[in-house]
């Protein structure tokens, strides 16, 4: 057991004993200078086992712990490699067979350690990893030779010692940081951390960090450090300034070992810290001022144009200008813009110069940012500017001081009427004296009430400039159209009652308000009979009623009744107006009734007479047009039935029940079925012997003559008299003769069937039967059969 150096301890008052085995590989720098000697190979006891009392041992007791087998991972070998020693103290007295179960013996991984079942040593037989598994719980067993149970089973504990063969490893090859310019030593900036896969409660596993490099070395090659256990980077020196370095690359290094250098395994991940900008450079105008110029009259101008520098990150709001204009802008004429892409103020118009009120205007710039200057930075000198913009004059158009203008008058003024003045001014008053000349140019009526008038007014100059002014003239309505009754016809019953109610009147006037309605209805006292048969009884300001007195009665007629209609204008205007009025007797709802209405138009009793006598007869000619189409309709649906024998194709189809056997059934000769040739032999027969296709010799029935054009009710008694006389006529076919069978016909092409012998006798061949077809197949199965019977 040379390649195994190791240390046995029994430790009698803890009832412990430990089992170390180390392997030669990579131990620790202590374990090396210890002697590497052969030790003895350490023996495990069954509980209860006895000891040989030359060594100064006695008898254990069964509560014994046995101690765990520490293993280093990684071995180099040879395998088998020899762990342990297992005895019973039996094995003196009997053959003892031993074994081991569990994981890595007999269960998977499988064999990893195996047992001599005679002598009991226990082996490792591959390299272990203790990544992969840390410990191992195995049970030993001993029996004789026929497998009984000597003792009882141990458990042994199997660990695997950790050696320092994993690298430590970044989770990334790269980290991303940022940090403030500006910002103080020990400023938090970012975490790095590696992953050792080795035990990480001993110094295989303890990882520690380190920077190896920064890039660039501005200010200094040391603006960062790291914590060596949690691996945070913070910043160990001030002066980050982003507009001199915007980026730092840090190379960190992670070891294992606890950071020695000499025994601990290496890896590296690259750091980018990123400077992030603050607000600490204040925007400055490139000029002390800024001119610019602008014509009179005009909006949304450019008129001047501000640049500036700002030294923080561009299009952030630490870098967007924003100007304000402080002074010389009292009534809001102008405003700066930001141009999003140069950062550049741009002065704009949003509100006309009048060249005769400000010649020119002094401005006050102040420019900032979106975002606050940082804490300790203060603004510029260079932040505030002058802005000097001139105002250009330009020949402006006349105008009206008061546009537009708005005047009232009555209506029917005498044409020449003077209305009123209106009169425009010309704003260049700086400029020399100008002529202004009027134009009408569009009149637009509203309705009745008003009327806008455009004036076009021209400044006789150079150039010449136009305006336009609207004056609002409102005509004043007068009491000068008399009122008009509506409606001018209506009806009425001949007697009141409680569902006649009378007629509904109103008035139209042409004027407007206050002269036309509410109106007043009245009936003039001349002629007398107005009064005493027709009343009105007011409905509303603009309705009354017209109707006829109580136990009143008229005549059914068309009545002509004046009513004088009165407006309210000052003064009134009156008219007097005639509604025609048709009296006619009514039904029980007050309406009326049709004789009534005529009666009422003034039509006598035999007018009317005539008038129903010709309405009925109106209504027969329509019946009868009527029945006259259906009949049309009834004829066209009946005529196929009378259509000619010969031309009725129906008669062409012929239908036969017959299922045939395909072609080979329809291989026969139809000479046989023709007409004879002759028609003598027929005649010399006997009456009474006839043939089915034979037509009689007797004279031919007479049918029904059809008639041209049949009338619908007779169609049916033509075609049952045209059967009638089909049936009883000899002469049409079938002919109802008697069937003749012992006539083939002459000159036929058949033989003659009395040469068959239907005797069963003889020696008749009758395979020939076979190639007639189908037909005479059963034939052929029972003549040619030969000895089927």
């Amino acid at each position: 057991f040379p390649v195994i150096t190791g240390m046995l301890s029994l430790i009698v008052e803890s009832k412990v004993m430990q089992v170390s085995v180390f392997t030669s590989g990579n131990i620790s720098e202590q374990n090396k200078k210890k002697d590497t000697s052969q030790a003895p190979t350490p023996v495990i006891m069954f509980p209860g086992s006895r000891v040989n009392s030359t060594r100064g041992l006695r008898r254990q007791k069964r509560d014994w712990v046995i101690p765990p087998i520490n293993v280093a991972e990684n071995s180099r070998g040879p395998f088998p490699q020899m762990l342990v020693s297992i005895r019973s103290d039996q094995d003196q007295d009997i053959p003892i067979r031993y074994s081991i179960t569990g994981v890595g013996a007999d269960q998977p991984p499988n064999e990893v350690f195996s047992i001599d079942p005679v002598l009991g040593k226990m082996f490792v037989t591959k390299p272990l990893d203790r990544e992969h598994r840390s410990s191992y719980h195995l049970r030993a067993h001993a029996v004789d030779i026929n497998g009984n149970q000597v003792e009882n089973p141990i458990d042994l504990y199997i660990f695997v010692i950790d050696m320092n063969d994993n690298r430590p490893e970044f989770k990334n090859q790269v980290y991303n940081g940022s940090v403030d310019e500006g910002s103080k030593p020990g400023t938090y900036v970012m975490h790095l951390s590696a992953f050792d896969a080795d035990d990480n409660t001993t110094a295989n596993g303890m990882v520690r960090y380190r920077i190896l490099s920064q890039t660039p070395h501005s200010p200094i090659p040391n603006m960062f450090t790291i914590n060596s256990e949690t691996g945070d980077i913070m910043t160990v020196a001030p002066g980050l300034d982003r507009e001199k370095v915007s980026q730092y690359t840090i190379i960190v290094q992670a070891t294992d070992m606890e950071g020695n250098l000499n025994f601990g395994l290496s890896n590296t991940a690259t750091a980018i810290i990123t400077v992030t900008d603050i607000n600490d450079n204040p925007p400055m105008l490139t000029s002390r001022t800024f001119s610019g110029e602008v014509p009179e009259n005009t909006v949304d101008v450019t008129v001047a144009n501000l640049t500036v520098i700002d030294a923080d990150q561009p299009h952030s709001p630490n870098w967007n200008a924003v100007y304000r204009i402080i002074s010389g802008d009292p009534t809001g004429h102008f405003t700066i813009r930001t141009d999003p892409i140069s950062n550049d103020g741009m002065v704009t118009v949003v509100k006309p110069v009048d060249f005769e009120m400000n010649r020119s205007f002094m401005l006050t710039v102040v420019v900032s940012n979106q975002a606050h200057l940082a804490s300790g930075i203060q603004s510029s000198l260079q932040s505030t500017t002058g802005v000097t913009i001139s105002v250009k004059d330009v020949n402006e158009p006349p105008y009206f001081p008061t546009n537009p203008k708005q005047i009232r008058f009555e209506e029917g003024v005498p044409t020449g009427t003077s209305l009123t003045t209106f009169s425009a001014s010309d704003p260049d008053r700086l400029q020399m004296q100008q002529i202004i000349r009027y134009r009408m140019h569009t009149v637009i009526c509203h309705c009745l009430f008003s009327i806008l008038v455009e004036l076009i007014l021209t400044c006789l100059s150079s150039p010449e400039a136009s305006g336009i002014g609207t004056l609002q003239i409102y005509l004043i309505d007068i009491n000068d159209n008399p009122p008009a009754l509506v409606p001018r016809e209506s009806q009425i019953c001949e007697r009141m009652n409680k569902n006649a109610n009378g007629v509904n009147i109103t008035a139209a006037d042409a004027d407007t308000d206050p002269n036309a309605g509410p109106f007043v209805f009245e009936l003039p006292n001349f002629p007398s009979s107005i009064r005493r048969n027709w009343t009105i009884a007011r409905i509303s300001g603009d309705y009354a009623r017209l109707a006829l007195r109580y136990q009143i009665y008229l005549e059914p007629g068309m009545y002509e009744v004046p009513i004088i209609v009165s407006d309210s204008g000052n003064p009134p205007l009156s008219n007097r107006s005639v509604i025609k009025v048709k009296v006619c007797p009514c039904d029980e709802n007050g309406d009326c009734t049709t004789l009534g209405a005529v009666a009422a138009a003034g039509l006598g009793t035999g007018a009317i007479i005539f008038i129903l006598i010709c309405i009925i007869i109106l209504l027969c000619m329509v019946l009868l047009f009527v029945v006259w189409i259906k009949r049309r309709e009834k004829e066209r649906q009946t005529k196929q039935l009378l259509i000619d024998p010969e031309d009725d194709v129906r008669d062409n189809i012929l239908k036969y029940d017959e299922e045939g056997g395909g072609e080979e059934d329809q291989d026969y000769d139809l000479s046989q079925l023709q007409q004879p040739d002759s028609l003598e032999h027929i005649i010399s027969k006997p009456p009474g012997v006839r043939r089915v296709d034979e037509r009689p010799i007797i004279p031919e029935s007479q049918y029904p003559i059809r008639p041209v054009v049949p009338h619908p009710g007779d169609i049916g008694d033509f075609i049952h008299e045209g059967l009638r006389a089909a049936d009883n006529d000899p002469t049409a076919p079938p002919y109802d003769s008697l069937l003749v069978f012992d006539y083939e016909g002459s000159g036929s092409t058949a033989g003659s069937v009395s040469s068959l012998n239907s005797s069963s006798t003889g020696d008749q061949d009758y395979d020939y039967l076979n190639d007639w077809g189908p037909r005479f197949k059963k034939l052929a199965d029972m003549y040619g059969g030969g000895d089927d019977d």
